[in-house]
C-alpha cells in the first residue's frame, strides 16, 4: 500500500492532552513536514505541554478558536496535505454542568472546519472522535456501524460531530475518516480526568473520589498507541472511513484506582465513594479488529507497563500539575466536590 504524501499538516487542539502528545510524536518522526498547530488554550489547552518539541522549527502555533471562521479560512488558504482534528470540549462533568460550550466547540466548530476542509480542498481530514458515542455496551464490543446511544451532552456533541462528518463524506465526496478511540491516559493529561487525578491525589495523600461502586468498565489505551494508530491512518488509509482505537485492557475503575494505590504504596483507604454521576455509561468495549487487519496496527503498550509510565511522569512533572491544580481546577473542584467529599481537594 502506497503511502499518503504528508509534507504540511493542520493540528487542531494540538496544545491539549492527546493534541500534543501526537504533535510530539509525529514531529519526532517526519522531520520533513510543517506542522501548524492550532488551539484556543482553554482551561486545558497548555503551552508548557508543546516545551522541547523534537524538531521544534517544524512546529508553528497558532492561537486560535475553531469557531472563528475568519481566522481559520487565513491558514486553510496556505493549503496543506491533511487536518487532524483534536480540539474538543471533552469533560463528561463539565458538560454536565454547562451544554453550550460543548455544543459550540464540538458540533459547531467540527462544521466551520469541514467547510473550510472542502472548500480548500485538503487532502484528507481526520476527525478525531470518541467510543462514547457509541455509549453504554453491556456486554460485547462495539464495531464502527454500531449505532449511537450517547448518555451525556459531551458525547451527543461528539456524535453529532460525527454524523456532520459522515454527510460531508456523502454529500460533498469530503475525503474524511472518523477515528473512535478508547479512554487515552499518559503524559500531559489534565487532572480532572481520571488517571491523573487519582495519581496526583494520590502523592499529595487527598481523597480519591470514586463514582459510585467503581465497578464502571473502560479500555485503557497509553496515548502514544493511539497516536501511532493515527499516523497509521493517517499515512494508509483510504477516505472516507471510520476506524475504532482500542487496546483490549478492559477494567474497572476500582481496579484501576487499587492499581494507583498499590503502585504508589498509598493506602486504599485514600478510594472514596461519592455519588454516582448522572447518566454514567457503565462499560465501554471497542472491537478494533478492523484497523488491526486492514492497517497492521495493534497496540504496544500494556497497561501494566503504561500505568508505571505515567506515575513516573506525574513524579517527575509536579511542578507541572501542581501550577494546574492550585488555580483554576482548584477553583472549579472545590465547588463540584463539596457536597461528596465535604472537603476541597
Amino acid at each position: 500500500m502506497e503511502e499518503r504524501r504528508v509534507k504540511k499538516l493542520l493540528v487542531t487542539g494540538g496544545a491539549g492532552f492527546i493534541g500534543s502528545n501526537f504533535v510530539r510524536y509525529w514531529l519526532s518522526r517526519h522531520d520533513d513536514c510543517e506542522l501548524i498547530n492550532v488551539d484556543a488554550l482553554t482551561y486545558a489547552g497548555n503551552l508548557k505541554n508543546l516545551e522541547n518539541l523534537p524538531n521544534a522549527n517544524r512546529h508553528t502555533f497558532k492561537k486560535l478558536d475553531i469557531t472563528d471562521a475568519k481566522g481559520l479560512e487565513t491558514i486553510f488558504k496556505k493549503g496543506s496535505d491533511a487536518v487532524v482534528h483534536f480540539a474538543a470540549e471533552t469533560h463528561v462533568d463539565r458538560s454536565i454542568l454547562g451544554p453550550q460550550a460543548f455544543i459550540k466547540t464540538n458540533v459547531i466548530g467540527t462544521q466551520i472546519l469541514l467547510d473550510l476542509a472542502l472548500k480548500y480542498r485538503v487532502g484528507l481530514f481526520l476527525h478525531v472522535s470518541t467510543d462514547e458515542v457509541y455509549g453504554s455496551v453491556e456486554r460485547g464490543f462495539t464495531k464502527e456501524g454500531y449505532p449511537f446511544k450517547p448518555s451525556s451532552p459531551y458525547s451527543a456533541s461528539k456524535a453529532a460531530a460525527d454524523l456532520l462528518a459522515q454527510a460531508y463524506m456523502k454529500t460533498f465526496e469530503l475525503p474524511a475518516i472518523i477515528t473512535r478511540c478508547s479512554n487515552n491516559y499518559g503524559p500531559y493529561q489534565f487532572p480532572e480526568k481520571f488517571v491523573p487525578l487519582f495519581i496526583t491525589n494520590a502523592l499529595e495523600d487527598k481523597p480519591l473520589p470514586l463514582y459510585g461502586d467503581g465497578k464502571n468498565v473502560r479500555d485503557w489505551i497509553f496515548v502514544t498507541d493511539h497516536c501511532a494508530a493515527l499516523e497509521t491512518i493517517l499515512l494508509k488509509a483510504d477516505a472516507p472511513n471510520i476506524y475504532n482505537i482500542g487496546a483490549g485492557e478492559l477494567k474497572k475503575n476500582v481496579e484501576v484506582a487499587e492499581i494507583i494505590c498499590k503502585l504508589l504504596k498509598k493506602p486504599t483507604s485514600l478510594i472514596t465513594p461519592v455519588p454516582d454521576r448522572p447518566g454514567h455509561d457503565r462499560r465501554y468495549a471497542l472491537d478494533f479488529s478492523k484497523i488491526k487487519n486492514e492497517l497492521g496496527w495493534k497496540p504496544k503498550v500494556n497497561f501494566e507497563d503504561g500505568i508505571k509510565r505515567c506515575i513516573k511522569w506525574y513524579i517527575e512533572s509536579k511542578k507541572w500539575w501542581d501550577e494546574i491544580k492550585s488555580g483554576e481546577y482548584r477553583n472549579y473542584y472545590k465547588k463540584w466536590y463539596k457536597e461528596k467529599l465535604g472537603a476541597g481537594i
